[in-house]
């Protein structure tokens, strides 16, 4: 029982994976889907019906008809001979039931002729007809090369009768015109279908835009809900949803600079106390306390301006990074630039993503001997890789460096440690962007800065 329930799994785990690669990924396939597959079984279930019962009754309908006019011409030259007689039976068949009616005299049907099994679907219908009528008589069907009439040669006794049919008289069009209106009916309520379907797809696609712009960090202004009842709701909900975290985020941008500008002032009180104090170990002591609160606060103020509004701007990104490299070079650092190609833009907030680069190159020099710094796009996004020759950082701490205040070295010295905001506001910055920031092992031997951004 166990291995018949894991068989039973398995093959319904490849039929849920084969269905689902069938179906269509976009919601405007699958709705066409939705409408398409009733439409397509119904016409499929109303031509078996038609073609089944209706065509077949007609079709049969008139092969009788057809096989008793035979029947009732043979009749009445058997009971009316003479050739008198026979041209007048042979008259009347031609204009009042329009058969091609011919007397071969003296000759008879070759051996075997009667014993004819494939037939199509009318010529089916005409021999069954024919042998119920006539059932003493032997007879041969054929078509002309245009299959615009059947020809049927009946063996009499003296001679072979000849009967040419025309195609009216055993098809009926009707079928072919009930078939193509039904089709032609179908394509027309398809394509008013696909033209409302896609009315209500635009409303999604730019509630879905919309929803990409403010994760890239871009201002949403002429986005107004529209469509169905329930995407209007999706789309006030995001509207809701946009201005509480941009009023969450500018109140803790507002509270922390208050914060850190209002530390300046008693700073600066202690600062004047301390030149006045005399030169002896415990103002040395004090005096590194207040140049490291200092630096704090100056970590605390550029977290907040990461954290500000600014205008969206379309930015030449290895122009951008090569100021960057460039500010380094002057400092000291020894550092490289590769970019591919040569210059590309992009819509990107141009002061925050400088301080966001210049926050990683700055962290590889405090650890690093050499940077090297690449820039290139594709199709879908653009790669900025930051590597260095330093110690690196280990694969348990890499999520951890994040964090605000978070510092690999323990000790509270900011001249080694730094404020521990600096790989906080190069995350914010990559994620106000729409982008993905990852730390890993570089060639180099240290470590690998990887910011991906969207087109």
């Amino acid at each position: 029982m166990g291995g018949l329930s894991r068989l039973r799994g398995i093959y319904k785990g490849l039929a849920g994976g084969f269905l689902k690669n069938l179906m269509p990924r976009t919601l405007f396939g699958r709705s066409i889907l939705i409408v398409v597959l009733p439409i397509l079984l119904l016409q499929i279930l109303v031509t078996y019906i038609f073609y089944e019962r209706h065509w077949d009754d007609v079709a049969r309908r008139l092969a009788q008809g057809v096989a008793g006019d035979i029947a009732t011409v043979i009749s009445l030259r058997d009971r009316f001979p003479g050739a008198v007689a026979e041209a007048d039976i042979l008259g009347i068949a031609r204009s009042q039931m329009r058969l091609a009616v011919s007397i071969r005299p003296g000759e008879k049907l070759p051996e075997g002729s009667d014993n004819q099994e494939n037939f199509g679907f009318l010529e089916s219908h005409l021999v069954n007809a024919l042998r119920e009528s006539l059932p003493a008589r032997p007879f041969h069907i054929s078509t002309n090369k245009k299959l615009e009439s059947v020809i049927i040669l009946i063996q009499l006794p003296d001679a072979i009768l000849q009967v040419i049919v025309r195609d009216k008289r055993l098809f009926s069009s009707t079928t072919y015109i009930f078939v193509m209106w039904m089709v032609a009916i179908s394509l027309v309520l398809l394509g008013v279908a696909l033209l409302f379907l896609r009315n209500q797809m635009r409303p999604i696609r730019q509630l879905a835009s919309a929803a990409e712009q403010f994760g890239r960090g871009q201002f949403v202004e002429d986005f107004k809900p529209s469509g169905a009842l329930e995407i209007r709701s999706a789309s006030r909900a995001f509207h809701v949803m946009k201005h509480r975290i941009l009023r969450q985020i500018t109140q803790r941008t507002e509270m922390l600079a208050g914060v850190s500008h209002d530390l300046r002032t008693p700073l600066t009180r202690m600062k004047l106390q301390l030149a006045m104090m005399p030169d002896n170990e415990d103002r040395a002591s004090l005096e590194s306390d207040v140049t490291d609160m200092e630096k704090m606060v100056e970590g605390y103020l550029a977290f907040a301006r990461g954290q500000e509004a600014e205008a969206v701007e379309h930015t030449d990104i290895p122009e951008l990074v090569q100021d960057v490299v460039a500010n380094a070079r002057r400092q000291g650092t020894a550092i490289s630039f590769t970019t591919s190609p040569e210059s590309f833009s992009s819509e990107i907030r141009p002061n925050s993503f400088k301080r966001c680069i210049t926050n990683l190159v700055s962290n590889a020099a405090r650890y690093a001997n050499e940077i090297w710094v690449s820039v290139r796009e594709t199709n879908a996004e653009i790669v900025i890789l930051i590597d260095d020759d330093g110690p690196g950082i280990p694969e348990a701490q890499r999520r951890d460096v994040f964090r605000p205040f978070f510092r690999l070295e323990p000790s509270r010295n900011m001249d080694t440690g730094g404020s521990g905001l600096g790989l906080t506001i190069a995350r914010d910055v990559v994620h106000g962007h729409g982008g993905q920031i990852a730390l890993g092992q570089s060639p180099e031997g240290g470590l690998r800065v990887e910011i991906r951004l969207p087109r």
